[in-house]
């Protein structure tokens, strides 16, 4: 096995879903199988966006594109595409952040394989990227952010050194990556509500709802996301609310919810905040899949966050 940097832009003729499927032509068909089973690190090359390094996935298997002579696809082991916290820029003081891009003085070389669009990657420069753009403390740092007093700085020297791999399957941590990601990409807004709540502290009461649940094949991307109030967040997990195919208007569960509830949480044109970039909007895919499998269809268990309050 191999680890690869994979090309992504966002106008590009290739069919990419960064969290499911790469699209690729025949001249990286040996490099990419070389590397199923392992992982890949996406980069946005400089004339399509200034994010540089902006994810990590795995390779599950690749497959022949139908319909298309010459072109394949890379799919993406489920579960395992993550956004990094931090962009990780191609150079950092002038010198590449990937070695082969560098020749024997450290200086960026030009052209060669600077274009190619699929790149092998070494192991110390893949852990490089990770360790820039996902944190070893990043959970530490997320428990901290808001906080001040003792309690929470008192590790602030112990994070244990986990290795690369071992973050990157963490549930733990990948949940704290997630909800870094999605509540920045929505300004710390509830998608639903609007409203943009922050307690005595300044930590955002907004969290961030897996549109289809990483246990349903879902994915850890910021498309697979909503930044949800807790209230709507539970009735969006039990099919109360959920988005309509033009991937705007809220929708409803009517004889679940009462009027008065709806007129409190959700503005009067019914329509979703989405994020200020369009690649971080909701994936019309994910929608259609909480819309089928759980919108009007899981039974609230206990009682709504909603009763017993006062009119």
């Amino acid at each position: 096995m191999v680890k690869l940097v994979l090309l992504h832009k966002a106008d590009s003729i290739y069919e990419d879903e960064p969290d499911t499927v790469y699209d690729f032509p025949r001249r990286y068909l040996r490099a990419v199988e070389e590397a199923v089973g392992d992982w890949i690190v996406y980069y946005e090359p400089v004339k399509a966006g200034p994010r540089g390094y902006f994810a990590v996935a795995r390779i599950s298997r690749v497959i022949p594109k139908l319909g298309v002579a010459g072109r394949y696809l890379a799919l993406i082991a489920p579960g395992s595409y993550l956004p990094l916290d931090r962009e990780v820029p191609r150079l950092i003081e002038g010198r590449p952040v990937e070695s082969l891009l560098a020749d024997g003085e450290g200086r960026p070389t030009i052209g060669g394989l600077n274009q190619s669009a699929v790149r092998r990657l070494p192991e110390a420069d893949f852990a490089r990227i990770v360790d820039m753009g996902l944190p070893q403390d990043l959970e530490r740092i997320e428990a901290a952010r808001y906080e001040r007093d003792a309690d929470a700085m008192e590790d602030a020297g112990a994070t244990f050194a986990r290795p690369v791999v071992e973050r990157l399957t963490r549930r733990a941590y990948r949940d704290v990556a997630f909800r870094r990601k999605v509540r920045e990409a929505y300004g710390y807004r509830c998608a639903m509500s609007g409203l943009q709540l922050r307690n005595g502290g300044g930590r955002p009461e907004v969290e961030a709802a897996h549109i289809r649940p990483v246990a349903h094949g879902g994915s850890d991307a910021v498309r697979n996301g909503l930044a949800l109030s807790g209230t709507l967040h539970w009735m969006f997990d039990r099919g109360l609310v959920s988005v309509a195919e033009d991937c705007e208007t809220i929708l409803v569960s009517g004889n679940k919810v009462p009027g008065d509830v709806v007129d409190r949480l959700l503005p009067r044109d019914g329509k979703l905040l989405r994020p200020a970039h369009p690649r971080d909007w909701p994936h019309p895919v994910n929608l259609r899949w909480h819309r089928e499998n759980v919108f009007g269809q899981v039974s609230p268990e206990g009682a709504a966050p909603w009763e017993g309050c006062a009119p």
